[in-house]
């Protein structure tokens, strides 16, 4: 594949995509083809994008790790959501298991998606919305009055959810004098922890699958307005011309699908202390039958 990222004028580049621009001229020096080596495992390069969500580092850890244990040679690489859309269409990351959709990535697939390789969901039954924990007398965000200081505690700026819940602002006049603050993931969880060891009041953006709904007693605020939308999957993509450059990868990639439950447990393993990567390995010799189908008839 190629590695020449393209300029992007004024705008400002996360770190994760200046460290993947800088990758790239190691990657310029090897073909990005798979060949059958003697033992019969395969060999070639593989990069993956993925946007730094618990959900998504659990997801693209575990793919990657299928990836490794058949031979490749794999790149993990965070990017923002953007970006990582981007990276895929220019053929500056072999594929994505990351894509939220209809909903979150919207503004993404629009952008993008002719550019690049639909592989389908990898996981159905996601959701977003704004959530609070059990102890809060409150169900429906059209019953927000004053909670929390009128705040929203959202995640990065550009963030789908964070959109949604900015357009809910506009969408429920009991919200007008309402903020979303950004901040990150991790910030935000930090807070809700933080808010619910002392039960004060906290409403958060929040997605499913996430380790928090394992850890706390949490619930969706009622959306009667629609603002965060329905039911979504997250999806993979890969660049095109993968199939023909890594026949192998390619199959793995449109063959991986595993449940919620699958990837909570991941998360909340990392949650907890372990290493991205060992979660991944230890999910993955629990669950070898379902690796066997993503792997079936590409190696033996």
């Amino acid at each position: 594949m190629t590695n020449t990222w393209k300029k992007l004028g004024l705008t400002t580049l996360s770190a994760s995509a200046l460290f993947l621009a800088a990758c790239s001229d190691d990657a310029d020096t090897t073909e990005d083809t798979t060949e059958d080596t003697a033992d019969g495992s395969l060999s070639g390069e593989v990069e993956l994008a993925y946007v730094s969500w618990d959900s998504e580092i659990a997801s693209t850890n575990v793919i990657g790790q299928v990836l490794k244990d058949v031979g490749y040679d794999v790149n993990l690489v965070a990017l923002d959501n953007a970006i990582m859309w981007e990276a895929v269409a220019n053929d500056e990351a072999d594929a994505m298991v990351s894509a939220w959709l209809p909903g979150t990535h919207a503004p993404q697939f629009e952008n993008y998606s002719d550019e690049m390789v639909h592989l389908g969901p990898n996981l159905e039954g996601a959701k977003i919305g704004l959530v609070v924990p059990e102890y809060m007398d409150v169900d429906s965000i059209a019953d927000l009055t004053d909670q929390a200081d009128q705040t929203i505690t959202g995640i990065e700026a550009g963030a789908g959810v964070v959109a949604a819940a900015e357009q809910a602002t506009e969408d429920y006049d009991n919200l007008s004098d309402w903020n979303v603050q950004t901040s990150s993931s991790g910030a935000m969880v930090t807070q809700l922890a933080d808010a619910y060891e002392s039960e004060e009041d906290i409403i958060v953006t929040g997605w499913s699958p996430h380790w928090k709904f394992q850890s706390y007693d949490l619930k969706y605020l009622e959306d009667p307005e629609g603002s965060f939308g329905g039911e979504e999957t997250i999806d993979t993509f890969v660049r095109e011309g993968l199939e023909e450059d890594m026949p192998e990868a390619y199959e793995i990639l449109d063959n991986f699908q595993w449940e919620a439950s699958d990837m909570e447990s991941v998360m909340l393993e990392i949650q907890d202390g372990v290493d991205p990567e060992e979660a991944a390995q230890n999910w993955i010799e629990n669950n070898q039958d379902k690796v066997s189908e993503w792997t079936e008839g590409v190696v033996e």
